[in-house]
């Protein structure tokens, strides 16, 4: 048995979905027999590019169609042969294997110079374009400046960016999009009404959600789910190939959120984590579902344009939420849960990541998310980032007052850092950074390496219940502060002096590194 997505493979303008625009001024050239000798069609894969490329190519080339029509006849010996795929002037490259400047020679260049006895084009299909080699390409652009009057070039790419200018040029140019979910649930409906499948409510529209705009791939779920199912889909068919989510479960969540009601929204998490639901793909969709409510609050065109769509049914209960929240609650939102996202994996309790978020969004006090920063400096390879939100101000002084509780959380943390820190004064504090001046450019750059820089600022947004930053200057006037170690009495009768200028130089050695003095 074919799969879905071959068998039900468009045949012509009006089965293909989306692509309004480029089906619209290609019928519109068909009808009217302005046809380009060369076409480039560009967009993400599993899109339609291919079965565009296809269908151009039977209309064309259609023995029976009439003057302003645009439709192929699909019965006349050219139409029969396209679709069979057995048509010799339908010559369809893969570029991705046939990188080099021969194939382009002896596969299109020879090829095109040759007519047809049955078509009016020749019509060369060339897939995964910007594979080619930079000769194959220079090849390619001698026979697109001169192209033969019975020839077509329809090049498809997903990578623009990865086409020589000069080629693009040559080309009339067709951006393709993704394609929304109610126009895939419109094609998967057609499928299991002809398949004589029985499909339960909702269904359909996970599928399309869950194949993020590519036609190709939801029909592919679709033929694995038929395959479980005995004539029949269920919601549990479904959650054997993808992962479950319910989108009703999230419109609970923010409205839970908008309530500023902790309780039940952590009461919601954990039950559909005991129901085996799958936290992270669940936060994926929140976070869908959270950017598509920004987008539209910033324009309502905005969302339906990135293809953004969720289905009838979803889309009505999103714009009611929508309407009772801010902009700024809505990017809050999303941004914490982004974050958490990939908090879950590290979590020794899995839920714990998002509960804590859940608590500062619905509470006015701020719960610091405090990060292994001991494993941190230990490790010397990860940076953890404490994000808190704080709307006060922070004044000088605060820093000041504070200061103090900063170093005696250093202490535990990275004993060496505190004795580093006890060698620098707070110079200034301007824009929520905190300059410190050191006397010697070691203790500078020890602060600024990014793994203990990192550290410290982590514990100083636990501190003072914000982020803020750290930088360093160098200060040769600075008074370090002396801490007193006890010895015996040197038998030694050097000059007090002497003396005292021996002790500061231990002194410091001690306060950077710590340990005591054994003799």
């Amino acid at each position: 048995m074919a799969t879905l997505y071959r068998q039900y493979r468009p045949q012509n303008f009006s089965e293909i979905l989306g692509q309004n625009y480029v089906k619209t001024i290609l019928q519109n050239e068909i009808a009217s027999n302005s046809i380009s000798h060369a076409y480039l069609f560009c967009g993400p894969r599993a899109v339609g590019k291919t079965t565009m490329a296809r269908v151009l190519a039977k209309a064309v080339n259609c023995l029976d169609r009439k003057d302003g029509q645009f439709e192929s006849c699909d019965k006349c010996d050219n139409c029969v042969s396209i679709n069979r795929g057995s048509n010799l002037d339908i010559i369809e490259i893969d570029a991705a294997s046939n990188t080099g400047v021969d194939n382009v020679r002896e596969n299109i260049i020879s090829s095109s110079r040759v007519g047809s006895p049955t078509n009016k084009y020749k019509v060369f299909i060339i897939d995964e374009v910007h594979m080619l080699s930079i000769s194959a390409f220079n090849a390619l652009l001698k026979v697109l400046e001169e192209p033969p009057v019975h020839v077509i070039f329809v090049l498809c790419t997903t990578e623009l960016h990865k086409i020589p200018s000069t080629i693009i040029s040559r080309c009339q140019r067709f951006d393709f999009k993704r394609i929304s979910v109610a126009d895939m649930v419109k094609k998967m409906e057609h499928i299991v009404k002809l398949e004589k499948i029985e499909v339960e409510s909702g269904v359909l529209e996970a599928i399309a959600r869950h194949s993020d705009g590519y036609m190709r791939d939801a029909e592919s779920l679709l033929g694995q789910i038929m395959a479980i199912g005995d004539h029949k889909i269920t919601r549990a068919d479904v959650d054997l190939v993808i992962p479950r989510s319910d989108f009703a479960e999230i419109i609970k969540l923010i409205e839970h959120l908008k309530n500023k009601d902790a309780a039940s929204a952590i009461k919601l998490i954990n039950a559909l984590f005991n129901d085996g639901f799958n936290l992270k793909s669940f936060l994926l969709d929140s976070v869908e579902v959270l950017r598509k409510m920004m987008l539209d609050k910033l324009s309502p065109n905005l969302a339906n344009g990135l293809g953004l769509d969720f289905g009838d049914s979803l889309e009505i209960e999103i714009n009611n939420l929508n309407s009772a929240l801010s902009l700024e609650q809505i990017a809050l939102y999303a941004e914490t849960l982004s974050v958490v996202i990939n908090d879950l994996k590290n979590s020794a309790i899995i839920q714990l990541p998002l509960e804590l978020a859940i608590v500062n969004l619905c509470s006015d006090v701020k719960v610091a998310i405090v990060k292994e920063d001991v494993k941190v400096v230990q490790t010397k390879t990860v940076s953890a980032k404490v994000v808190v939100k704080n709307s006060d101000p922070i004044s000088s002084n605060l820093i000041m007052e504070r200061w103090n509780e900063v170093l005696l959380r250093v202490k535990p943390v990275n004993h060496s850092l505190f004795f580093v820190l006890q060698s620098s004064r707070v110079d200034s504090f301007v824009d929520n950074v905190i300059n410190l001046a050191f006397k010697y450019k070691f203790h500078k750059d020890r602060i600024m390496s990014p793994e203990v820089k990192s550290s410290l600022e982590n514990i100083m947004a636990e501190v003072y219940g914000t982020n803020l930053a750290i930088s360093a200057t160098i200060d040769e006037s600075l008074e370090l502060n002396s801490v007193m170690v006890e010895s015996a009495p040197s038998e030694s009768s050097a000059p007090a002096e002497t003396v005292k200028k021996d002790d500061s130089i231990i002194n410091n050695i001690l306060n950077t590194f710590g340990g005591e003095i054994v003799s």
